[in-house]
């Protein structure tokens, strides 16, 4: 959808290897109004009438630079160019944004709640405090990290939103929502699926632990206890490894005793070297 947008309503850019390339449009190329019934023919559904209608809202119903100026003034990438064409003087006269106002002001949009107002203002206007959640959020807050206590809270209201955003930012800190990104990201199931079925030549390595382990079997009428070396050969694919043998041979009263186990075997280990 974004790449129909620059398409069909952002600036030219260039061409390269036949391919054109746009910018992504201003709100004043989407205000106008056969815009919404366009955007609906290209597949936007219902997101057609909220576009339509949040660039009319900050073209027509704003002053020049609203958006603009609820940018973060300590992130440098959005402030790197200030073409917003406003007074200067006004800005350094005017109040200084939070991202608690950015946020606030963006829930004033068609069809912009909660959760949109926080990812315009992560990934858009600079705020690395602002985290977006979803029920899949929530439901990392609850399992993960202590949120709720334990618990059995299923309405999940504005207040709720705003606690689980408060609970991580108390956790991360400045840098709250890009570190929700990636728990985010590692939660989805498809992205575990790809993380360990990920493409790539699978290598062969030796793996060599040395461990103390409780070795038993009757000698004498008695029972010793003997250090082991354990020789692993297994597959690592994506960084995973998969123990596909164990045979740990030790020396017993002389005699070569040769023990096959498990790959459980391995969590019991306290030291590993990697031979390459």
């Amino acid at each position: 959808m974004a790449h129909k947008l620059c398409l069909h309503y952002g600036p030219y850019v260039g061409t390269i290897e036949g391919e054109a390339f746009h910018d992504f449009p201003s709100p004043g190329a989407l205000a106008g109004k056969e815009v919404e019934a366009h955007l609906r023919g290209l597949g936007f559904g219902y997101r057609a009438k909220y576009i339509a209608d949040t660039a009319r809202i900050v073209t027509t119903d704003r002053p020049t630079g609203w958006l603009d100026r609820l940018r973060n003034p300590d992130c440098p990438s959005m402030c790197a160019n200030d073409d917003t064409g406003e007074d200067t003087t006004a800005k350094k006269e005017a109040d200084p944004p939070t991202y608690r106002a950015a946020h606030e002001a963006l829930l004033e949009l068609s069809g912009v709640g909660p959760k949109v107002a926080d990812c315009v203002c992560l990934m858009g206007l600079g705020w690395s405090e602002a985290i977006p959640v979803d029920t899949h959020v929530w439901q990392i807050a609850q399992r993960d990290y202590n949120f709720g206590k334990g618990g059995k809270t299923k309405t999940f209201s504005k207040a709720m939103y705003d606690a689980v955003g408060d609970h991580f930012r108390k956790i991360w800190g400045p840098q709250a929502g890009w570190a929700q990104s990636v728990l985010f990201t590692a939660n989805l199931k498809s992205f575990a699926e790809q993380a360990a079925t990920a493409t790539g030549k699978v290598k062969t390595t030796v793996v060599k632990i040395e461990t103390q382990e409780s070795i038993t079997t009757t000698v004498s009428r008695g029972k010793k206890r003997k250090a082991s070396t354990v020789d692993v050969r297994a597959e690592i694919t994506s960084g995973v490894v998969n123990a596909v043998s164990l045979k740990t041979e030790c020396q017993l009263e002389n005699k070569a005793v040769e023990l096959e186990d498990k790959p459980g075997l391995l969590r019991r280990s306290k030291r590993v070297k990697t031979s390459k």
